[in-house]
Formats: structure tokens, C-alpha cells, sequence
């Protein structure tokens, strides 16, 4: 080991052989003394642990191109495009919902110029970035005043600490849902400064059971949407309307933790689990929190909508401005509101929507397509076959969407060889393992993601 390590040249000396030294006309001679430096700290690492035996040709084209591939990683974004061909629709670990191209349009325009965000162009004096999208929320949700936060756990949290700091919090044991990284619900309610007050069991809550919890020192009936769950069998839950019956009765507010939130109905979809959050509203809630970038398919925010007199005090609240949304974000999510009003058609315009809307023969046309491609450029073990989507993030969780998937196998990998290997094309692509072999699921494949896939397959074959 002492005399491997030994062996390793100095920088200077590399930087002297012929290949090395040719980087330089390439690249700088920072990114070629970086890559370098931590080339001869894996080898050294590489030594110690016993993994590496003999050394690299330091001299050869082999080695520089090694760093060269070092440095091209180095410049390439962190962040990525990548191709979801799971089935998951709102993939959270892919980033949840596509932009629509106009709200895509919005964002540029708005990052690349300044911008009225807090500017009265009528008055000329300070404006509020509120109003850019509240009165849209209100025309789609039917809703009396709206505020936009950077995402559904500050909407839900400022909404606690605005009205029921110090005060009890009533909320049904079924419902004390936990979201993505391992965020509870109870413990966004111990961080409001509200004190929880469980009611009912895992599988039943009855209206009683909040009307028998109420007293002088609650503040709020909390109902939370178990969008990423289901409790099935011997179970109930109160009604809206009867929840909204005790919040007036007793002067305290309800509100409602939709998580998703959709602003219009899916069941023509075959998806009916997942509330219109005008219908919630009806029924008599006082506030809704939901997602600006799940089902409703912009970017990541968080809506609060409801009562006019409970929003005023949320925008007066010292946390608002510590959540607000910025404004690229507030671009993004005015345009694509303003999708879901005449002369659009949402299921059309917002690709969340359209990818839940597409038809069944849209899907195998373009899983058909996939794979004849795949199958014209020398690939053979090639089918397509049923399958079943989802919706994800944290939406309607038991109901499927059909589809249809390519599934293939490649000689000379493994399906996690494969796997891994996609993920490291030019233009990554996730799909699932399905039976040891390489699963795209077309539902979330769009049209153009398909030459994308054909040259990351043709890469891998050196052809």
C-alpha cells in the first residue's frame, strides 16, 4: 500500500503529460488542478481501503479523458431535467407538477425584467403581491379573500398561529395525518403554539365527539383531507356541513387541510375521492388550505381561501411575510389560474390535468410507438403491455388510472445495472423494475420525451 501510494505523481507532473496538458486548451487550468486533486484522492482512499491494487497510466488518453469526464460532471447543473416514465403523475421526488408553457412564459418574463410585485400601477404607490392572484383564487373557489404562502404546511401553520396560538385545537384521531419527509400534523400544530385536542378514534369520529371537546379555550375545529391514506371497513367521519353547524354555534372556526386541493371535478376521470375546494367551501368551512403545485398543477404554493375577516388576520400576521411566495413562483401560479378560465380548457392547458385526461388509445399509441422505435434500432426483447398509473403526490392513493408500458431487457445489463445506467444519460430517465426487467409507463411519457429515450437506449448499445 505505502509504495502504491508512493507511486501517485505530484500535480505538476501531471499536468506536464501530453493528454493532460491538451485538457488545458479545453478547459481552465482551475477545472483541470481541481479535477486532478480529486482524482488522486479517490485513488488514495482507493489504496487505503484495499480496493485498488495497481494504478491508472497516468500518461495515457484513457486517464485524461477520466478527468475530462470529471470536469463535464462538475459543470453540469445539480438540478436536472429528467423523464418520468414511472406511471406517477405528481412524482414529489421529480419535482410534482409540469408548468404549463404560459406559466413557464410568466416566470421568464417576470425574472428577466422588473416587475409591479409590490407596485399600485394605478395609484403609483406600494402595492401589496397579494392581490396579483387573490381575486382569481376567489373567482375559481368562490371564496371571500385568499392568500398565496410558499407551501401548504406554512398555509397550514400560519393559519394555526394567526387564529389559535395558545388556544385548543380540536382534531379527529383518524385524520392526524403525517405528509412526505416525516411532517405530522400534530407537530405543525405544537409548532402554531395551539394546544391539540384529540377526538374519536383511528376509524370513527362522530360530530359529537368535537361538540362534546368544545369549550372556552378552542379556538379551532381542524378537519384534514387524509389524501395520502385510506381507512377502510368500520369507519366514519363527520360532515362538513355538521362540523361547520358546531363552529357557529360555538364561535370557533373550521378549517380544512385539503394537502392537494383541485378546483374542478375529476370524476369523469374515474377520480372521485379528492374534494373541489369550492364544494368545501359551500358546505360551510371557514378556511381551506391546499397546494398550488400538485392537481392544480402550478408551482410550489401553498392557498389559503375562506372567510375574508380570517384571511385579514393571516396577512396582518408577523409570519406572513416570513412564508410569502416569491415572485417568480406568484408568475408561475397567476398563469396557471388564469388556465382554468374561459377560453381554456384546463384538462387541456395544465399538464397535470391533461395527463390524468388523456385517453387510454393515446397512452398504447405512444407506448406502441416507443417501442417499434426501440425495436427499429436493434433492441429485441421489447413488449407493451397493460399496466396501472397513479396520480401521486399524496392524491387518491387506491385509485389507479389504466395505462399502458413498455418493458424491455437488455443483454449485457442487469435491471439495476439498467436502472442506474438510464439514470446517468445525458437526459436521465426514471422508470420502475417490474419481473427484472426495465418498466416506462406511457401515462406520464410525453411525446417528446420519446427521441430523448431512443438516444439514451442507443448510447448504451455504442451505436
Amino acid at each position: 500500500m505505502d509504495n502504491l501510494l508512493r507511486q501517485l505523481p505530484q500535480m505538476q507532473a501531471l499536468l506536464d503529460t501530453a493528454h493532460i496538458g491538451g485538457l488545458l486548451r479545453t478547459y481552465t487550468r482551475q477545472e483541470v488542478t481541481s479535477a486532478l486533486r480529486s482524482t488522486l484522492q479517490a485513488l488514495r482512499g482507493s489504496v487505503r481501503s484495499g480496493r485498488l491494487t495497481s494504478l491508472p497510466d497516468f500518461d495515457s488518453e484513457t486517464f485524461a479523458t477520466s478527468v475530462a469526464s470529471h470536469i463535464e460532471a462538475e459543470r453540469r447543473p445539480n438540478i436536472r431535467s429528467v423523464i418520468n416514465a414511472t406511471g406517477i403523475i405528481i412524482h414529489t421526488n421529480l419535482g410534482r407538477a409540469r408548468l404549463a408553457p404560459e406559466a413557464l412564459d410568466a416566470i421568464q418574463a417576470i425574472g428577466a425584467n422588473y416587475s409591479n410585485l409590490e407596485l399600485d400601477l394605478h395609484t403609483g404607490k406600494r402595492g401589496s403581491r397579494h392581490s396579483h392572484v387573490e381575486n382569481l383564487i376567489c373567482d375559481l373557489t368562490g371564496a371571500e379573500a385568499a392568500l398565496v404562502v410558499n407551501n401548504c404546511a406554512s398555509a397550514v401553520l400560519l393559519s394555526l398561529m394567526a387564529t389559535a396560538h395558545g388556544k385548543k385545537v380540536i382534531a379527529s384521531r383518524g385524520e392526524l395525518i403525517e405528509i412526505g419527509g416525516a411532517f405530522r400534523l400534530p407537530d405543525v400544530i405544537e409548532q402554531s403554539g395551539a394546544i391539540l385536542k384529540e377526538v374519536g378514534s383511528t376509524n370513527k369520529t362522530r360530530a359529537a365527539d368535537y361538540e362534546r371537546a368544545v369549550d372556552s379555550e378552542t379556538a379551532v375545529l381542524l378537519k384534514s383531507h387524509t389524501s395520502n391514506f385510506r381507512i377502510v371497513g368500520f369507519t366514519s367521519a363527520p360532515k362538513r356541513e355538521d362540523l361547520a353547524i358546531i363552529a357557529r354555534n360555538s364561535n370557533t372556526i373550521l378549517m380544512e387541510d385539503l394537502g392537494s386541493g383541485v378546483l374542478i371535478d375529476l370524476s369523469a376521470y374515474g377520480l372521485r375521492d379528492e374534494p373541489v375546494v369550492s364544494d368545501i367551501l359551500k358546505s360551510g368551512v371557514d378556511l381551506v388550505m391546499f397546494s398550488g403545485d400538485k392537481l392544480l398543477g402550478g408551482p410550489q404554493s401553498g392557498i389559503i381561501a375562506g372567510r375574508g375577516d380570517l384571511v385579514g388576520r393571516l396577512k396582518s400576521h408577523p409570519l406572513c411575510r416570513a412564508v410569502r411566495l416569491d415572485k417568480l413562483s406568484l408568475a408561475g401560479l397567476e398563469a396557471t389560474l388564469r388556465l382554468y378560465r374561459e377560453p381554456h380548457d384546463p384538462f387541456q392547458s395544465v399538464p397535470v390535468l391533461r395527463a390524468i385526461a388523456q385517453t387510454i388509445g393515446e397512452i398504447r399509441a405512444r407506448a406502441d410507438r416507443l417501442a417499434d422505435a426501440l425495436i427499429a434500432s436493434g433492441l429485441d426483447d421489447v413488449t407493451v403491455a397493460k399496466t396501472a398509473a397513479y396520480v401521486g403526490g399524496g392524491s387518491l392513493p387506491q385509485q389507479d388510472l389504466e395505462s399502458y408500458a413498455v418493458s424491455l431487457s437488455l443483454p449485457s445489463y442487469t435491471a439495476d445495472a439498467l436502472v442506474a445506467a438510464l439514470r446517468a444519460a445525458e437526459t436521465p430517465i426514471v422508470g420502475l423494475i417490474r419481473s427484472n426487467r426495465f418498466v416506462m409507463d406511457a401515462r406520464t411519457l410525453t411525446d417528446e420525451d420519446l427521441p430523448l429515450v431512443l438516444q439514451a437506449f442507443r448510447s448504451l448499445r455504442g451505436r
